[in-house]
């Protein structure tokens, strides 16, 4: 007996032996060595024959090692709550265990071969107890393993709070020094020259983008030069501009009681949107109440419109390559506490930006999920 409670005490300490990590702690892990990545090709950028795009990459490196680290650290908190909970409810089990057995352990040796029923009972007793003893070990194994894991998960949200810090901090510094990287740049071709007077004029008189998009084409300073450029053989597979969750496709009716027909995609704050095709800038600036949108001419005739920036980056009339950033998402970076919460996990709530996106194809609308790829069309 003596041997059997000291066994058992050794296993419900052996979780101080070696840390064992579940998949919750090892996504989070990944991320934080995806971040650190990050930071070193931000260190890099500078010296990168095109800043624009070793930045461009470097904060979509940052957004994805960002989206990693909280789905990481949701699922580590998510289960430590499940374990701590587990081992509450067997906190009262193991007490009268160990209790058990120390009576056991102290009762003298004469009395422990007593019992009512004589030495047969005592003999069934004894195997029974020797029965049990497998199970009991069994149960302290696992409720080592899982003191083991709760200890590893608190470690890791501790060091994950300095990682979310110097992630946020990175991500912003790369944010700033896309925005002067892009304003010193001079080198993209441009097709046409902006007349700003007559952009005044049209944006004044216009009431609906679908007049204001109908009207571009008169709006340039000079002859706009000829475009052989296509999109044609990527229709439907076109990537979204911006790391988000469809909220409403075209035609759906939001929240605000507004069908529109183009699709709603909710980003988190301060997304980067950069052009999924190279085009050329028809418009980039405030319109209506549609806040600051771009509008891209990726081959003669097609449009695409991007609504709900903050800010805007490129000239009307430069001709962008593939990736290149053309805005930013409103809004401020989440507290490292409500990045860690488990509220609307998966709800896509942490998606508080919204970014719309108008496909029109010869003057007219067009189902965006014809062009671009999503999760609804595979």
């Amino acid at each position: 007996m003596k041997r059997l409670a000291a066994s058992a005490a050794l296993m419900l300490w052996a979780f101080q032996v070696q840390a064992q990590k579940d998949d919750a702690s090892q996504a989070a892990l990944d991320a934080a060595q995806m971040l650190e990545q990050a930071s070193i090709a931000l260190t890099e950028a500078d010296s990168a024959r095109d800043r624009v795009q070793a930045l461009t990459e470097t904060i979509q490196a940052f957004e994805a090692g960002l989206t990693a680290m909280r789905d990481g650290l949701r699922k580590a908190t998510l289960r430590e709550a499940q374990l701590s909970a587990e081992l509450q409810a067997q906190e009262q089990d193991i007490a009268q265990l160990l209790g058990v057995m120390q009576t056991i352990e102290t009762t003298a040796p004469p009395v422990l071969m007593l019992h009512p029923s004589g030495p047969l009972g005592a003999a069934r007793t004894g195997m029974m107890l020797s029965e049990v003893t497998p199970g009991l070990n069994a149960r302290a194994l696992a409720l080592a393993k899982d003191l083991n894991e709760v200890q590893t998960l608190r470690k890791l949200q501790q060091n994950a709070a300095n990682t979310l810090t110097q992630g946020l901090t990175g991500v912003q510094d790369a944010r700033t020094r896309l925005s002067e990287a892009i304003a010193d740049r001079t080198d993209l071709p441009q097709r046409f020259v902006e007349d700003p007077i007559r952009t005044a004029i049209l944006i004044s008189s216009t009431e609906t983008l679908d007049g204001f998009a109908s009207g571009l084409s008169e709006i340039s300073a000079g002859e706009i030069e000829e475009s052989q450029a296509s999109v044609e053989n990527r229709k439907g597979q076109i990537p979204l501009p911006a790391q988000g969750i469809l909220l409403h496709s075209a035609g759906e009716t939001d929240a605000a009681g507004v069908t529109r027909p183009g699709l709603v995609l909710g980003t988190r704050p301060r997304a980067l949107v950069t052009t999924p095709t190279s085009a050329t800038i028809r418009y980039r600036g405030p319109l209506l109440d549609m806040g600051n949108l771009v509008i891209l001419e990726p081959q003669p005739g097609l449009l695409f419109v991007f609504a709900g920036l903050q800010e805007v980056y490129g000239q009307n009339g430069e001709v962008i390559p593939e990736g290149s950033p053309v805005g930013l998402m409103p809004g401020e970076m989440p507290e490292i506490g409500a990045i860690t919460s488990t509220s609307g996990d998966g709800t896509g709530t942490d998606r508080s930006e919204t970014l719309y996106i108008e496909v029109r194809q010869d003057n007219t609308p067009v189902d965006p999920e014809s062009w671009f790829r999503t999760d609804r069309n595979g």
